[in-house]
């Protein structure tokens, strides 16, 4: 599957042109991609167990989108594919008074992924440029001096997360981000789906509501963030999300081309641990003649 037509340019200042949410990529339906998929995640299995060996790299994968665009069932597929030890999910929801005793980047720092692990942030940090935005009120509760509260705020914020991520890629986390584009339509349904649906009403938020009517603040907010914060190190892939089984099958494809694209190797035994491990083998082959 090609996932660069997928990949936001740098400084594309209309990153969901030609982008549409209800792609399918090079398949007509979800059972045609089902090969694939659990090919996928089969791939993605064995590249975990290399970065997790390997202890060098550590992958840090940011989910951004509407509500009911599909973040938690793409990260529950993704989650599928890896083993849990190595894994783990952070979700950022509204900031805590600690939290909001620290810069805004303090809560995601203290989540970031260890060497070896892979590290998963349904929401993150770019809430800062998109949530808070949207609603000025949240960025009044943040409590920053007033002379750092200027009409350059958000561009100033692009410029510290590109140099946050770009500090961390060069300390050897691997970033990922997606934007999972899932139309008006296709979200109205979905939220109608949590209210008819009994096994589903507790997703349902009445805040749903007042944000749905902000959409247009929203993906324009959206579109400045892609277009301001995709780079080479840390690129932003904009994800069609109107057909989930699709969704899944292009974010696996794209974590696991980026594992692959990782010299990615078991360590390599030193001539001292092969004799350790020649000795253990010796004492446990006596144990089994006992």
């Amino acid at each position: 599957m090609d996932i660069k037509r997928f990949r936001v340019r740098q400084g594309d200042k209309s990153p969901f042109r030609g982008r549409r949410p209800d792609d399918t990529g090079p398949f007509d339906s979800k059972g045609a991609a089902e090969g694939h998929v659990r090919k996928g995640l089969e791939r993605l299995q064995k590249r975990q167990e290399l970065l997790y060996a390997q202890d060098r790299y550590a992958l840090l994968l940011v989910f951004q989108g509407m509500d009911a665009a599909g973040k938690d069932s793409v990260i529950g597929h993704v989650m599928s594919g890896v083993s849990p030890q190595g894994t783990e999910v952070h979700s950022f929801k509204v900031p805590s008074s600690e939290e909001l005793d620290h810069d805004y980047l303090w809560r995601v720092n203290r989540a970031l992924p260890a060497r070896g692990r892979i590290g998963i942030f349904n929401r993150s940090h770019y809430e800062e440029v998109l949530a808070v935005r949207v609603h000025p009120q949240f960025l009044d509760a943040q409590k920053l001096p007033a002379d750092r509260v200027t009409r350059h705020i958000w561009k100033e914020r692009f410029e510290d997360i590109n140099a946050f991520e770009r500090y961390l890629v060069r300390n050897g986390t691997v970033i990922r981000k997606f934007f999972l584009h899932v139309s008006r339509d296709k979200q109205r349904r979905r939220l109608l789906e949590r209210i008819d649906d009994p096994a589903k009403n507790w997703k349902f938020s009445m805040g749903d509501l007042p944000e749905r009517a902000k959409w247009k603040s929203y993906m324009a907010a959206y579109e400045e963030v892609l277009s301001a914060t995709s780079t080479d190190e840390a690129p932003w892939f904009v994800i069609p999300a109107d057909h989930k089984w699709f969704t899944h099958a292009l974010v696996g494809e794209i974590i696991v081309k980026t594992l692959e694209g990782l010299d990615l190797a078991f360590p390599t035994l030193t001539p001292a641990d092969r004799r350790g491990l020649r000795a253990a083998r010796r004492l446990l082959e006596g144990h089994g003649r006992r």
